[in-house]
């Protein structure tokens, strides 16, 4: 059974540091693109990064410069560094996959079959 796992949600001041992990359970992320997407309250997903079986990473104007994704295949774990968090980063953050597709990698949340339960991120002005 495919499962994934975030952790590493918190509370932190404007500017602070947070790095998430997505753990997955019961498949391998060789064939998988992986994306981060996040809810504030009251709004839709938000795609914030993601991250091709290539290793290609993509990101978010908002979060350009200050996220970094990543992963460690032979840990099946998928890493969003978080630095410079400003309050409009604050929500709940999902990590997501797809398998690999010959159009590409969809930055569309809707595209993701599976998905973590989501950790909650605040960030306090």
């Amino acid at each position: 059974q495919m499962r994934l796992v975030e952790s590493g949600g918190g509370l932190v001041q404007r500017g602070g540091s947070l790095r998430l992990t997505c753990t997955t359970i019961g498949f391998t992320l060789e064939d998988w693109n992986i994306g981060w997407f996040r809810q504030a309250p009251g709004k839709d997903y938000e795609g914030v990064s993601w991250l091709n079986t290539a290793g290609l990473a993509v990101y978010a104007d908002s979060v350009k410069g200050r996220f970094t994704v990543s992963k460690a295949a032979a840990r099946n774990m998928v890493y969003l560094q978080m630095d410079n968090l400003e309050p409009d980063d604050t929500g709940v953050y999902y990590c997501a996959v797809h398998w690999k597709r010959s159009s590409g990698q969809s930055k569309t949340w809707k595209d993701y079959p599976y998905w973590g339960q989501g950790t909650q991120v605040t960030v306090s002005s």
